[in-house]
């Protein structure tokens, strides 16, 4: 079904490929991890050549608001992933960080560096 948020998880997808070149091969869709023994799902997992997440998206219907706290949840769901990169989007807003997982710091990105 073609919900709000599955339309802006679609544009998402047609954007890595087309504009940032990524291989379809290296997507992932509703990838399902296991976190303090509950399954949680991000929207999409890009891979790098090297097959480590390297971007983890959760995507949102348009009328979902962006928060900073929203970004820190999906830091704490991508502990066990360990994706460098992380966004947010609800396909009008996008929120982008870069994780420095060695200091425990979020930073804050205008774009995907993909």
């Amino acid at each position: 079904m073609l919900t709000p948020e599955e339309t802006v998880r679609q544009k998402i997808i047609e954007y890595l490929v087309a504009e940032k070149k990524t291989p379809q091969g290296l997507i992932a869709v509703e990838r399902t991890l296991k976190i303090n023994n509950m399954n949680k799902r991000f929207d999409i997992v890009v891979f790098n050549n090297s097959a480590k997440p390297l971007l983890a998206i959760e995507c949102k219907a348009p009328d979902v608001k962006l928060t900073q706290k929203t970004m820190q949840q999906l830091a704490v769901y991508n502990l066990p992933l360990k994706a460098q990169f992380l966004m947010i989007t609800n396909g009008f807003e996008h929120l982008i960080s870069q994780i420095d997982f060695e200091n425990r710091q979020i930073k804050y990105l205008e774009n995907l560096p993909l």
